[in-house]
């Protein structure tokens, strides 16, 4: 299985102690900046559970394209995780998807349209009204992520709680986005998706067998031992719901008890390799 939502540690030894942890056996390096010489320090020492990794940067800086450029021919083989307080289909996020488009690698986007105690705000606000921009921009691979994206797979989203809860209402805009368009991936990451896939067991069994082609498994957990522990898994800027637990253990048993063992490995580990071009 790879993680392809994983934020690098400062620490190297912990980021390999949630993989071990949490029973994962690789895990794709989201990164800020110019860190090539770290991830490949981490690379150096295991290589077989870092294989890849991903170099985001400010999108509202004019210097943000040359560090990714530069984040590339270092080996990168996407930009993201793009958490910037910018409007989805504005000036700053048009350039990285153009980028991305040039340099063949996909984007990795957080869309968030409610502000919470852990990122106030909004970022990439506009998961509504991004399908013309996907078309637009036939050429970007996209990876859409967060709380906005997964809280709209249901039509009766109302932009108010960011983990809404009870039965999915079909037809809704992420859901219609995955199904009109193939440049377009969904990460299955952090306490969003993790949500989605716990509130309507008929329905998620249903949405992961049609977009099988389509998702991959991700962590965005905060956790330092790959069960739960550690001070920032527990403190109360988690979801009281996902809090002291490794969300990675958690969405593995949810995708588990809602696909087949050929659907599974698909959304664990085959999608990923083709849409960063790994050796499978």
């Amino acid at each position: 299985m790879i993680d392809m939502h994983f934020h690098m540690r400062a620490d190297p030894a912990a980021n390999i102690a949630h993989q071990v942890g949490a029973g994962v056996t690789a895990a794709n390096l989201l990164v800020r900046g110019d860190a090539a010489a770290q991830v490949a320090a981490l690379q150096a020492q295991n290589a077989a559970m870092f294989p890849c990794w991903m170099a985001s940067s400010d999108v509202t800086r004019p210097e943000a394209e040359q560090i990714l450029t530069q984040a590339v021919k270092a080996g990168a083989r996407g930009i993201g995780e793009l958490k910037y307080h910018v409007a989805a289909d504005g000036p700053e996020m048009r350039r990285m998807y153009d980028l991305c488009a040039e340099l063949d690698v996909p984007v990795l986007i957080h869309f968030q349209e409610v502000g919470q105690a852990s990122a106030a705000g909004t970022y990439n606000a506009g998961i509504k009204h991004f399908a013309p921009v996907i078309r637009q921009y036939h050429k970007t691979k996209f990876i859409l992520h967060a709380d906005a994206f997964w809280a709209n797979v249901s039509a009766d989203y109302d932009e108010k709680d960011p983990y809404p809860t009870g039965p999915v209402v079909a037809g809704g805009v992420s859901d219609k986005i995955l199904s009109d368009f193939e440049n377009v991936q969904g990460d299955l990451a952090s306490n969003s998706a993790n949500n989605f896939l716990s509130r309507d067991a008929a329905f998620t069994r249903d949405f992961l067998k049609r977009h099988q082609d389509r998702l991959h498994f991700g962590s965005d957990c905060n956790c330092e031992d790959g069960k739960g522990g550690g001070a920032a898994q527990n403190s109360d800027r988690v979801a009281p719901r996902i809090r002291g637990k490794c969300v990675a253990r958690e969405t593995l048993g949810l995708l588990t008890a809602s696909t087949t063992p050929e659907v599974f490995r698909k959304l664990v580990w085959t999608n990923a390799h083709r849409l960063v071009k790994l050796p499978a």
